[in-house]
């Protein structure tokens, strides 16, 4: 028994296969650097491409695939995620089982890193700590993605959400090659594992080289962590942070009350399409097109959490207009105002991005695992079909829980 799950999603229009492995592990203060640094030293070597340019060549050989490395975050569950890609056997010029391959790569780079003297490689690990540093410091240049961390941060202070999925300067500092690789050897042991494989491929050969692979190791009964909903009974939360820009950035984190599995999730991402998703919406028409308040502003769910943070770039002195404009147009769905044009672009905007997913096998992996984690396995087909069954009362309807919970700005030390 283990504790790896292989799932197959036939797509035989694409010439090529995608193969994505998704690690689950629980988000929390004391593993999460960790977690955020493995798959990209994992990558580095494995017992079948020792060194990175054995690597390349190994990819190489596979007419040009490719493996990718990150980390990601659903709800309460950081997921350490690889994703490749390979031409489709039946297209293998010499016959090749091109896919077999391409996994027995992936296994060995899960399964099988490269060590040293009980621990992952020094000079590895010290390079990759130095490349994570740099992640986490440069996500502070994306002043709008900024900004809506920020907000997270401060509206689920206290809950494992508020951490990043790239962990901090302060936890990188904590370990070292041997500790991080007693950790993995933990890890790998204990968490659920996923692999999609999207496109043409043998499952029965991909699940034989599983099998083989892990056949001596022995696996701990494990769990995907769950996710709470994020509630308050606390008055509006505001926070200002002052840093050397010349734009504003507003943040507002509204809570919905929805889970994912609640039946009225369907209605709320309508809502939040008409309200801020897309050029049809009412912030972009009226914040932004309408009044020049802001240079963009959307809005976007925090599945997991029932949470929806709206984003807006902004001159400082038109903070408060911005902030009144937004909760005026909240304040217009609540009342029913909804044009025929808001509602069924948003309707066909939703359905048009679900559809799109079966030409991308790495957003399908990722729709389907972010599927698994809030515990809903919803099906493109049955997400449409909600889809199209919401009405404008439903829209209203929902509105009417949605309430303002915390506002972030960020604005210039010096304002003009």
């Amino acid at each position: 028994m283990n504790n790896i799950n292989l799932i197959y999603v036939p797509m035989n229009k694409l010439k090529t296969t995608t193969v994505g492995v998704y690690i689950h592990r629980e988000l929390n203060k004391d593993d999460v650097s960790k977690n955020a640094i493995l798959p990209y030293i994992l990558k580095q070597g494995s017992s079948l491409a020792k060194t990175p340019e054995e690597f390349s060549k190994y990819l190489e050989n596979l007419y040009g695939a490719a493996l990718k490395a990150g980390v990601v975050k659903f709800g309460n569950d950081q997921v350490l995620r690889f994703e490749a890609e390979t031409i489709s056997d039946k297209y293998a010029p010499c016959g090749e089982r091109l896919t077999n391959d391409l996994v027995r790569l992936i296994l060995s780079v899960i399964f099988e890193p490269v060590t040293q003297d009980g621990g992952f490689l020094k000079s590895v690990v010290d390079i990759e700590k130095n490349n994570l540093k740099t992640r986490i410091l440069s996500e502070m240049n994306d002043k709008r993605t900024y900004a809506m961390h920020r907000c997270i941060e401060e509206m689920c202070a206290g809950e494992a959400y508020a951490i990043s999925a790239n962990g901090t300067i302060d936890g990188i500092d904590k370990f070292d090659e041997k500790s991080l690789y007693d950790y993995y050897k933990e890890a790998i042991v204990s968490s659920v594992i996923d692999i999609y494989v999207c496109g043409d491929a043998d499952t029965d050969s991909i699940r034989a080289l599983i099998d083989d692979t892990v056949s001596g190791i022995d696996f701990k009964p494990a769990k995907i962590t769950a996710t709470e909903l994020h509630t308050s009974d606390s008055d509006v939360k505001f926070t200002v942070d002052k840093m050397d820009v010349t734009q504003g950035k507003l943040s507002m984190g509204f809570r919905t009350g929805i889970s994912p599995s609640d039946k009225d999730y369907f209605a709320l991402m309508v809502f939040n399409s008409v309200f801020g998703a897309g050029a049809h919406s009412k912030l972009f028409n009226n914040v932004r097109e309408k009044l020049s308040l802001a240079y963009y502003a959307s809005s976007a769910l925090v599945k997991p959490k029932g949470v929806m943070v709206v984003n807006a770039g902004i001159e400082f002195l038109n903070y408060q207009k911005a902030y009144d404009e937004t909760l005026a147009q909240l304040e217009e769905i609540k009342s029913g105002n909804i044009s025929d044009l808001e509602y069924n672009s948003s309707i066909q905007s939703i359905v048009n991005t679900l559809t799109s997913y079966s030409d991308l096998p790495e957003q399908l992996h990722n729709f389907m695992a972010g599927e698994k984690v809030y515990g809903t396995n919803y099906d493109i087909e049955h997400l449409k079909s909600e889809i199209l069954k919401v009405t404008k009362d439903d829209i209203c309807r929902v509105a009417q829980g949605i309430a303002l919970d915390t506002v972030y700005f960020l604005k210039g030390k010096v304002e003009e």
